[in-house]
């Protein structure tokens, strides 16, 4: 009894680690796929990728929108060839549930090294972007000079 307990266990635990993987992959497809759409201007795909209340927060403090609200502000980025370019350089993944997830990327961008962070959820069987948050990194021995820089401009 013991041995097809610690067994059953086993495989339990081996089925939730492929499924993490599965996960994961599925994931970083997605958001690879979403940056890829903002690239190529495929203004389709990308807002396609979010949920229907998804929030997007740029870097600047004015930018807090819902998906249709990103999607009327960046119509003219997404008629020129490529709206934005954003290349993941590294990203994590944390599952709350079997329905949501989190994450976070750091991003080579045209602002230089930006970070995010995302939460996803599935809906319907599909993962989406539900929050989608930038922001500009700035090394910690340079925040004296970014604060000085942001007064200036106050």
């Amino acid at each position: 009894m013991k041995k097809t307990t610690l067994l059953f266990s086993f495989l339990t635990l081996a089925l939730q680690f492929q499924l993490l993987a599965q996960n994961k992959q599925e994931l970083d497809s997605l958001m690879n796929t979403w940056h890829q759409a903002a690239a190529q201007a495929d203004a389709e795909l990308f807002f396609g990728l979010m949920t229907e209340e998804g929030v997007y927060i740029g870097t600047d403090a004015t930018e807090r929108w819902l998906r249709d609200e990103l999607k009327e502000w960046s119509k003219k980025a997404f008629e020129r060839s490529s709206a934005w370019t954003f290349t993941a350089i590294e990203r994590n993944w944390h599952f709350l549930s079997p329905e949501v997830a989190i994450g976070d990327e750091l991003l080579e961008t045209w602002m230089g090294t930006c970070r995010s962070t995302m939460v996803l959820k599935k809906v319907e069987g599909q993962w989406l972007i539900f929050h989608y948050q930038l922001s500009v990194t700035v090394p910690n021995e340079r925040i004296q000079e970014f604060k000085t820089l942001m007064e200036s401009n106050d």
